[in-house]
Parts: structure tokens; C-alpha cells; sequence
């Protein structure tokens, strides 16, 4: 393998002060979010979604927020994913947001709730057709023979609903992260990095800085 030991950067592009930064940290979060994508950033709002199993065991993926709605960050999956079983096991996650050439990560642990269904099925109405069928016929996170069973799968279905609407399965929709923290990390010279701390308290958020 590579040696990895002397890859790095100095990062010289921003600085974050405890003092300057609102009370409220998803002001914070949303303005973060709108630099990012006026940046041109690909996937702006990707996001890693970090579950632990009903054993202790921890993992993580990337997915796609959709939404920041009254405090909740919202995300869509298959409810019977390996990280749909495990938010069933234990609702306690974490997700980190890494926006890397503005030298910038945001990373917020909370606890997770299925959306109403009927909001669920108002996005799903919106998802591009192919988008629908795959959450139709994808048994997610399960083993599969090879390539061409998902993709029989696809368009059996596809012939088949032509001319319909696809509603919703059941097995799909959203979930809303509740935050409890949220760290907004910035990059800064000689690794002194500025970590800037919200934890919720009841309905006020405190605000520290963390030695990096």
C-alpha cells in the first residue's frame, strides 16, 4: 500500500468563532448548506449516516438529505435495509456532512423517527418513475444472484405500470434525525482546526468550543 503518512493539507480558507455564530445552529447548518451548493459542490447535500445494530456493531453509508424541516433532518430509505433494521434495534445515529474543498464538516447525532406516512407518500409522488420502481423492487441491503434478477425485476415492473401510478410500498419512506448536537468543524493552519459545539438542552441549544 501507499504511504499515506505525509498526505495532507493546510487548510488557510475560513475561521469559525464561538462568539460570531448564531443561537440557533440550524441558521448555521442552512447557511453552510447554501455555500456548499453556490460553490458547485457535487452531491451538497450528501451525507454519512452512521447506525449501531441491536449486537453494538457500528455502520455506515451515504445517502442524500432531503430536507431540513421544524429542526429535523430528513432522509428516505427502505425501512427493511440494514440501516432500516438497525434504527428499528436502536434510533440512536449520527450524521457527518463533509464539504472537503471549503475545508468544512458538520457532524450531528440525534435520534431517529419514522415520518407520517402521508408525507412519505408525497415524496415518493414526486421521485422520478425509475426512482419509484427501484424502491419497489430493490429488497435492499439483501443478497442477490447477479445484476440481471434486479434488473428483470425493473422491467417486469416497468412494462407492467406503463400507464399507471406506483404507489408507495410500504416497506419505504422517510425518517427525521432529532438533533441532540450539532459540531460545525472548520479547517484552520497547523492542525489547530476550530470545533464549535451545539448540545440541545430542553428547547435552548448551548454553545461550546472544543480543542481540536
Amino acid at each position: 500500500m501507499k504511504d499515506l503518512s505525509n498526505y495532507r493539507e493546510e487548510y488557510t480558507m475560513g475561521a469559525l468563532d464561538e462568539s460570531s455564530v448564531p443561537d440557533d445552529p440550524l441558521l448555521l447548518f442552512d447557511q453552510w448548506l447554501e455555500d456548499a451548493i453556490t460553490a458547485g459542490l457535487p452531491e451538497p447535500n450528501a451525507m454519512t449516516l452512521a447506525t449501531v445494530s441491536r449486537e453494538g456493531k457500528a455502520s455506515a453509508r451515504v445517502l442524500l438529505l432531503k430536507e431540513v424541516r421544524n429542526g429535523q433532518f430528513v432522509f428516505y430509505t427502505n425501512y427493511q435495509s440494514r440501516k432500516g433494521e438497525e434504527l428499528k434495534a436502536n434510533p440512536g445515529a449520527s450524521l457527518v456532512f463533509l464539504w472537503l474543498s471549503l475545508q468544512r464538516q458538520v457532524r450531528v447525532t440525534g435520534i431517529v423517527s419514522k415520518i407520517p406516512e402521508s408525507e412519505s407518500d408525497a415524496y415518493f409522488a414526486v421521485r422520478p418513475k425509475n426512482s419509484q420502481i427501484g424502491a419497489v423492487i430493490s429488497p435492499q441491503s439483501k443478497p442477490v444472484k447477479n445484476r440481471k434478477e434486479i434488473e428483470d425485476a425493473f422491467y417486469k415492473v416497468f412494462e407492467e405500470t406503463k400507464q399507471q401510478e406506483i404507489k408507495r410500498p410500504k416497506h419505504w419512506g422517510g425518517y427525521q434525525l432529532h438533533p441532540e448536537t450539532i459540531e460545525f468543524w472548520q479547517g484552520r493552519e497547523s492542525r489547530l482546526h476550530d470545533r464549535i459545539l451545539y448540545s440541545c438542552k430542553g428547547d435552548k441549544w448551548t454553545i461550546q468550543r472544543l480543542a481540536p
